[in-house]
């Protein structure tokens, strides 16, 4: 390639402000893996006020999944009157709120370290409320770098997206496994008759008491910078042609692009997006569907499961020093693989990753359900649950929501995207909330449904997922006009 076509500085520094949403994104989703044995151990004190069970848990551990959907639903909405940019601004507040919310759920009405079904629910809204930021950030990042980023390197800089979902994750882990320090989770008893739970006596009191408000309250901290960072980058050109600020959208096309490219491309803009208001199906409803798919064979596939209770995890599986460790070791590997698709995305294509992927993610699910049905533990089905993570990493983690910024056009992109991201979420909930009773119950016959699940992706992948290699994101208004 000769002179570069963009301004690469520029759109670096505004790439990096916006992967900050998809940071905190892994960092809020995430942090629940190091605290949930400590709010288990918390409401379990609750006593007579009520009884706290695996099913309310698994409920509690995945409530900001509820969230999560609220705010895919109505991301389009706000991408649309807000704008991206703005959008994402509203996201950082709610990040903000539901970590100290979470941090101190007692805040005005209730008595500190005195578990009670009230708070019980108080803390699940602060996790909700995050959620919602988590929903709105999901749909609108990606869709933020694609209408910024040259189409030669949207695929890089989209990805670039889960590298920060997943490095945040990794901060997380790391942040949860030094705050725990010398301490341990609690230890949870099961009656063998009754199957009640309740807290034993020998468990340390200060991870109970103390130990998951500060892995919650921690991610203020970041929350504060992102808001901060993004009164310093633009709204995408494309949104500014959509609401008649033709000027504004040509001034940062020429700071990325150059002038002559950037009036090509504000031609381009301008010609696909002269009906503002297309509805939902104008270009069919293959496309809505197979972004629909796309989002709900990333769930499905199991990998929230790893994500969120991998400590608990990595411990049943014979790791020592309760799984923490482990999970910081996972976390590494999850930022290596993901760096492998940010660098071979724009190369080798959408579609050969998302195979690759799927392939890689089975032979990883099978593994650990016939390490469990042999009784194996050790390093095997540790390694098999790191393999499992990693192949999901190069492929459906970042590939994903590349293809859902990139395949719906202009006119009825936020409306589409914020569908699929709401299909995602709920998706997410499902596998994430039936993940502890159906693990409790046998971990081969949920590794090996997620196995299952896996092939079904591979086979839909490679039979319907068009490649949007190098294609602009005007290209899809021809792209889905010709099927």
């Amino acid at each position: 390639m000769k002179n570069k076509e963009y301004n690469s500085t520029y759109i670096l520094c505004i790439t990096l402000v916006a992967t900050l949403g998809g940071l905190l994104f892994g960092y809020d989703t995430a942090v629940i893996s190091g605290a949930e044995k400590g709010i288990e151990g918390f409401f379990l004190q609750s006593g007579a006020n009520f009884q706290y069970n695996k099913f309310l848990h698994g409920i509690t551990s995945s409530s900001a999944l509820i969230g999560c959907v609220i705010g895919g639903f109505i991301s389009g909405f706000f991408a649309q009157r807000l704008g991206r940019r703005n959008s994402l601004r509203f996201a950082s507040v709610l990040f903000f709120l539901s970590a100290l919310g979470s941090y101190y759920p007692e805040f005005l009405f209730f008595e500190k370290n005195i578990p009670t079904s009230n708070l019980l629910i108080t803390f699940n809204m602060y996790r909700i409320l995050g959620g919602i930021g988590v929903g709105l950030a999901s749909a609108i990042v990606p869709v933020y770098i694609a209408e910024i980023a040259p189409s030669k390197i949207r695929g890089t800089l989209v990805s670039c997206n889960q590298f920060a979902i997943i490095f945040g994750m990794l901060i997380v882990y790391f942040v949860n496994y030094l705050i725990l320090g010398d301490h341990t989770n609690p230890i949870i008893d099961k009656d063998s008759v009754t199957g009640i739970l309740s807290l034993n006596q020998k468990s340390d009191i200060w991870t109970i008491h103390n130990g998951w408000r500060y892995m919650f309250g921690s991610e203020a901290y970041v929350a504060a910078i992102f808001g901060f960072l993004l009164f310093f980058v633009p709204k995408t050109p494309r949104y500014l042609v959509m609401i008649r600020q033709e000027e504004k959208a040509m001034s940062i096309l020429s700071k990325i692009n150059g002038k002559e490219t950037a009036k090509q491309i504000l031609s381009d803009i301008k010609a696909t997006v002269q009906v503002k208001s297309e509805k939902l199906f104008t270009y069919g409803v293959t496309v809505i569907v197979i972004g629909i798919f796309l989002s709900v064979f990333q769930q499905a596939i199991g990998i929230n499961a790893v994500l969120y209770y991998a400590p608990r995890m990595f411990q049943n599986a014979g790791a020592e020093g309760g799984g923490m460790l482990q999970t910081v070791i996972m976390g590494i590997v999850n930022i290596v693989f993901t760096a492998v698709a940010i660098f071979t995305v724009d190369k080798f294509g959408r579609k050969p990753l998302l195979i690759i992927g799927s392939a890689g993610m089975a032979i990883g699910a099978f593994a650990v359900a016939v390490c469990d049905s042999i009784g194996l533990q050790g390093i095997v089905p540790v390694m098999s649950i790191i393999v499992y993570a990693a192949f999901f990493m190069m492929s459906w983690g970042p590939i994903c929501w590349v293809l859902i910024s990139e395949i719906f056009p202009n006119t009825i992109r936020g409306q589409a995207v914020a569908i699929a991201v709401a299909f995602q979420w709920i998706f997410n909930f499902i596998v994430s909330s039936t993940f502890p009773p159906l693990y409790d119950f046998s971990p081969m016959i949920a590794y090996g449904l997620y196995g299952i699940m896996c092939i079904f992706a591979f086979v839909f992948v490679w039979k319907w997922v068009p490649e949007t290699k190098g294609k602009t994101l005007e290209d899809m208004n021809k792209l889905w006009t010709k099927r």
